[in-house]
């Protein structure tokens, strides 16, 4: 009997060349579409609006499988969205898809995949699934390039077996090639850098919009010295170099944020430096975090070594040699190998 699949698609080339993959090999697929009901100024459609789901809908029609809109938008407004708010405003720098794919699209969307009596939820994210000691792990791809395991390292471990990753052993190009050849009107389509909610804005206008955040306060040194004023401590995130409105004659950095003060604290490059950080929500794919491991603090950044301690439900990560540009908000994903062990949300760093 066929497994039946169902394709979120969001109308990129990514996830359509995987619902055309899936179908080749024998699965009955059906696309799905999300709409969070976003729009731009004067109606103008955003994310997952109108022309996504008209290019979801036609790649669905020119690979004959059914296509269908769902509605997540009051999901995304209070699971994504409004904790992305309140992160700003607490001086952390929130990473929002890592939340969207742990609550919506391996969340929802897979429970309701599964009460509609589908056997997997596919997507066009570049991951694979491994089997180690009998245990599914979730493992960087072929294409280390795109590797998305950091995007994913919050979903729940008991969701790995429904799901399937199709474009684990391809590479971008590979993919581009397979939607030439079989004409898909997307082939070219390029992909989206932006958060989806804040698409054709600032997040900080979308901050504006929703609140009355805008309060003044000082800009220090790491004195405590008042150098300047800024309008709203969601204006910044730790390690950014741009946009104080202020010259010092040298490069200076926002290296803390303390939103209790309303105080932006600034410093040189040097002064980013933590030798660690904490985290709490541990997501787990292991029974235990080994004491030794590797951890990606950013998705551009590379894995580094740490160690790794628990202290009732908080995860103390130190790392052998001082690291910069790490944010509260941002999430540690830990890594043996190209397997993701586990992951957790920075809380705090220690200088």
């Amino acid at each position: 009997m066929e497994k039946r699949v169902m394709v979120a698609m969001s109308g990129g080339v990514d996830s359509s060349v995987g619902a055309y993959l899936l179908k080749k090999q024998g699965y009955d697929v059906v696309g799905v579409t999300m709409c969070l009901g976003m729009t731009g100024e004067e109606g103008e459609s955003r994310c997952c609006g109108p022309e996504a789901i008209e290019d979801a809908r036609r790649v669905a029609s020119q690979i004959g499988i059914p296509h269908y809109v769902l509605d997540f938008s009051r999901e995304l407004e209070t699971m994504v969205m409004q904790p992305f708010i309140e992160g700003y405003l607490h001086g952390y720098t929130p990473n929002p898809c890592a939340l969207c794919n742990r609550l919506i699209k391996f969340g929802q969307l897979l429970e309701r995949a599964r009460t509609l009596g589908f056997d997997f939820l596919a997507t066009g994210h570049y991951a694979r699934l491994v089997s180690t000691g009998g245990r599914l792990f979730l493992a960087k791809p072929a294409d280390k390039r795109k590797d998305q395991t950091y995007f994913l390292g919050m979903i729940r471990q008991d969701t790995l077996p429904f799901l399937l990753f199709p474009l684990s052993e391809y590479t971008k190009e590979e993919v581009r090639q397979i939607a030439h050849q079989v004409e898909l009107h997307n082939a070219e389509k390029p992909a989206s850098q932006e958060i989806c909610f804040v698409r054709g804005k600032s997040y900080r206008e979308l901050i504006e919009q929703r609140t009355s955040a805008q309060v003044s306060g000082l800009i220090v040194d790491g004195a405590g010295k008042p150098v300047g004023r800024h309008e709203g401590v969601y204006h910044f995130t730790v390690g950014q170099r741009k946009g104080m409105g202020i010259g010092f004659g040298k490069r200076q950095y926002i290296i803390d944020i303390h939103p209790e003060k309303n105080e932006v604290v600034i410093g040189e490059q040097e002064e980013l430096d933590v030798k660690g950080f904490t985290a709490t929500g541990v997501n787990l794919f292991v029974e235990h975090l080994p004491p030794e491991s590797s951890v990606k603090t950013r998705y551009s950044h590379d894995e580094k070594p740490c160690y790794v301690e628990f202290q009732s439900n908080t995860v103390v990560v130190h790392f052998p040699h001082p690291q910069r540009f790490v944010s509260p908000g941002q999430v540690g994903v830990f890594y043996e190998g190209d397997r993701v062990i586990g992951a957790a949300p920075i809380t705090a760093l220690i200088r």
